[in-house]
């Protein structure tokens, strides 16, 4: 399994490109449209997509592109320190520290972002070419609720640090309900949800055999968000500024 988050670090020169151009370049390889949250004043798809993808003889046998949203508690106001991410002192002082060095026009653009909570991976279509039992929807939905849980809630759940590797499953499949509905495209169809974890809400819809959509949402930041879907609009790499 090949994934391939976006990372900064280290020193970068003036002139270097833009990795968003090339993890645009990954997601098209996405053999089926990419799903995202309905446009709405509270996210900003950034373009800062997470993929991964596995690769066979036969050529590529599953992708995942799961789509990560700035949240705006006061759209109405940006300027709002409700706004604003819960950073400790020190990430918040090595942002406020200006670089001796001159960095690139998007680097700079992604640091000023990281003042602000960030939905991480917040939606995910997973694509897989032929089924099998790690394929199922009601499977996709639990692991995707806790890679959310593993990499941003260990605080609360008492894990330590994440180099520390994995932890025990938090949820099963016992913990899904397939009685839920969702508004994709607009229109109500069948899905199933998460909804008795404490830290977060996870929704997930077959959309085709080979195709199932899943979300997963702090339950903090639930009341900022319309649940609903449709198909993602590629943004261009110039994102919105703060």
């Amino acid at each position: 399994m090949e994934s391939a988050p976006m990372r900064f670090a280290g020193f970068l020169p003036e002139d270097a490109p833009d990795p968003r151009l090339a993890q645009s370049e990954r997601v098209k390889l996405m053999p089926v449209p990419v799903m995202g949250f309905i446009p709405q004043p509270s996210l900003d798809d950034v373009h800062m997509e997470s993929t991964m993808s596995s690769q066979g003889e036969s050529g590529m046998s599953q992708m995942a592109v799961s789509i990560n949203y700035t949240l705006w508690r006061n759209p109405l106001d940006r300027s709002d320190p409700v706004n604003l991410a819960d950073l400790d002192e020190s990430t918040r002082r090595a942002l406020d520290v200006p670089t001796p060095h001159l960095r690139p026009a998007w680097l700079i653009e992604q640091v000023k972002w990281m003042r602000y909570p960030m939905l991480w991976e917040a939606v995910r279509t997973a694509w897989h070419r032929d089924p099998t039992e790690l394929s199922t929807p009601s499977y996709l939905l639990v692991e995707h609720a806790n890679h959310i849980l593993m990499n941003r809630f260990r605080k609360e759940l008492g894990l330590g640090d994440i180099s520390t590797g994995r932890f025990a499953a938090r949820l099963t499949e016992r913990a899904v309900n397939p009685r839920a509905t969702a508004v994709v495209e607009g229109i109500e169809v069948p899905a199933m949800e998460i909804d008795t974890d404490p830290f977060v809400y996870a929704i997930g819809v077959e959309l085709a055999p080979d195709t199932v959509l899943t979300a997963v949402i702090p339950r903090d930041e639930l009341q900022h968000v319309n649940i609903e879907f449709a198909q993602r609009v590629s943004p261009t790499a110039s994102a919105p500024s703060p």
